[in-house]
């Protein structure tokens, strides 16, 4: 539904937000190619920097017309900027080799200076094992398999030591991925969905980012208020589990200020959109269509759209309770908007929204 709210001024529990990211799925069309939209995504992210942009998250997907393979892309956009830090936000575990991810994972952290992020989930469709190949057991349990294969790989353990004679190697050799990030694993995240799955970041001892899909709410919860518990249990299994305090927060959401009236006709369109779409909503032309107009699990929900004049939007997020907990709010930009569109977008939210929530530029 559209988020407009009545409270004139944050709660008490509203965080001052410490970064501000966007997260795009460096889309491309029939028309252009792909190759423009990978050129058009670097284009996005070194504006976003300029802007002053903590961080900027690529959404992966497979077989469609948006970003499959995010490092190679990293790598490439760590290039051509200098201080933002780049994310997937996510990166299904199901369909990983883990030790090949661990590898790909510290050669563009150490490419790019440290400023890789990882968001990775244990979530899966059907639909792809017929690609990557079944599994003897269930997508999840496979996931969590291949996840914690992948942060031992990415801490630096010995994956194996050499047991016989003959294998290239001495024996008693011990095998670790290289080459290796000392500090990758301190920033990668789990992309939540849901209670459980915030929990098990907690449990794991990695960051989490909350998306704008859940599922596991409570009947009649409000997609912000389950948000706000999702986080609250991830920062007291924290801090029960471990000494320190937790790491900070993010949370992706639709956050579109419109500064004229035809903006706010147009951000309108898309909510409307989303809340008859879903996720399929906003898809750019000759991507793949979905199952349904909805495409959305039983029992699942999707994040509101905030938007309206500058002064609305403010009012909207400062009383959403899922945004009030986080620690980093991630700007999820309408798939189908072009590099000017989104460019816009950014740069409205940054100078009028952005500095009520307790922002800084990162300049």
């Amino acid at each position: 539904m559209t988020a407009v709210a009545t409270a004139p001024a944050p709660s008490a529990s509203f965080r001052p937000k410490k970064r501000l990211g966007f997260n795009t799925r460096v889309s491309f069309n029939d028309d252009t190619g792909p190759a423009h939209g990978l050129w058009e995504g670097i284009e996005l992210f070194k504006a976003a920097e300029r802007l002053g942009y903590q961080s900027g998250w690529a959404y992966q997907r497979h077989f469609d017309h948006y970003l499959s393979s995010p490092l190679p892309f990293f790598a490439a956009a760590g290039q051509h900027t200098s201080h933002i830090m780049l994310g997937s936000a996510v990166i299904p575990m199901r369909y990983q080799d883990p030790i090949l991810l661990a590898e790909a994972a510290g050669t563009t952290d150490l490419l790019i200076g440290g400023r890789l992020e990882l968001a990775i989930s244990t979530g899966s469709n059907a639909a792809f094992d017929a690609v990557f190949g079944t599994v003897e057991t269930d997508a999840r349990t496979e996931a969590k398999r291949r996840q914690a294969r992948f942060l031992s790989a990415i801490s630096g353990e010995v994956l194996h030591t050499v047991a016989k004679p003959g294998q290239a190697v001495v024996e008693g050799s011990q095998l670790r991925v290289t080459p290796h990030s000392p500090t990758l694993r301190s920033r990668i995240r789990q992309g939540s969905a849901s209670l459980g799955s915030a929990i098990q970041a907690a449990e794991l001892g990695i960051g989490l980012i909350a998306g704008t899909v859940q599922h596991d709410h409570a009947q009649g919860e409000s997609f912000g208020s389950y948000q706000a518990r999702c986080i609250e249990a991830f920062r007291a299994i924290w801090r029960k589990q471990r000494t320190s305090e937790p790491p900070p927060v993010a949370v992706a959401a639709s956050v579109l200020v419109g500064t004229t009236p035809e903006l706010r006709e147009k951000y309108a369109a898309y909510d409307l959109e989303r809340r008859t779409q879903g996720i399929a909503a906003s898809r750019p032309k000759g991507a793949l269509e979905p199952n349904s107009r909805t495409n959305q699990p039983p029992g699942s929900q999707i994040s509101p759209v905030f938007h309206g004049t500058p002064d609305q939007v403010i009012e909207a997020v400062l009383s959403d309770p899922g945004l009030a907990a986080a620690d980093e709010i991630v700007l999820f930009l309408p798939p189908a908007f072009g590099l000017a569109e989104n460019i816009h977008l950014l740069t409205d939210l940054a100078g009028t929204v952005a500095p009520s929530l307790g922002w800084l530029p990162d300049w």
